[in-house]
């Protein structure tokens, strides 16, 4: 059952994303990195991962700039589709040749690998998350197997607009939570001692 309704609440979700116009992307994701940036999460870091926006998702570069500004050390995943994992590689800034995959998922071509151990803080895409930090993503569990290895030990944040926060979402055994939820309207810390 839990997976018809993730599917369902995929759909729902993807219309209201698909909704969004391009400026109100770009101010409600400044909105969004304005407020992370002022979390001790985010201050503490030296080292912070992030993803490079699919269409409709908040836009991290404003983050990515702040966090070089502030001499910390940014990676962003690279997916192996076919070994269905992901490692972290530094990106040093946004003038570096790309990498583009078939789901449109970009990476640097000169990134080097990052062990997961060193990354404080990790920003999370989702479809959608829930108020007892729950994710909804995409449906391929790279972020799940990521943040479930035991060498991580970071804060681990979802970053959404507001509306993709709902009440509660299915789950699975191996879904994991995020210790906090940033939005362009409020920050939810959902395990305050951990972050």
């Amino acid at each position: 059952m839990p997976a018809e309704r993730k599917k369902q609440m995929r759909r729902q979700l993807r219309q209201w994303l698909s909704q969004l116009d391009p400026q109100q992307v770009r101010t409600r994701s400044q909105n969004a990195a304005h407020r992370l940036i002022q979390t001790d999460a985010f201050a503490q870091a030296t080292t912070v991962m992030l993803y490079l926006p699919l269409t409709g998702e908040v836009d991290t570069r404003p983050i990515a700039l702040r966090a070089w500004q502030d001499d910390k050390t940014v990676t962003v995943p690279l997916i192996s589709h076919e070994q269905k994992h992901m490692i972290p590689v530094t990106l040093r800034s946004f003038e570096e040749p790309m990498n583009l995959d078939h789901l449109g998922v970009r990476s640097p071509r000169t990134g080097e690998p990052m062990p997961i151990s060193m990354i404080d803080l990790v920003l999370v895409p989702g479809l959608g998350f829930d108020r007892n930090g729950r994710r909804l993503g995409r449906g391929a569990g790279f972020f799940d197997r990521f943040l479930a290895r035991p060498d991580f030990g970071g804060v681990v944040c979802g970053v959404a607009f507001d509306e993709q926060v709902v009440d509660e979402l299915p789950t699975d055994v191996h879904d994991v939570s995020m210790q906090m939820i940033v939005t362009d309207r409020q920050v939810l810390w959902l395990n305050p001692e951990q972050v």
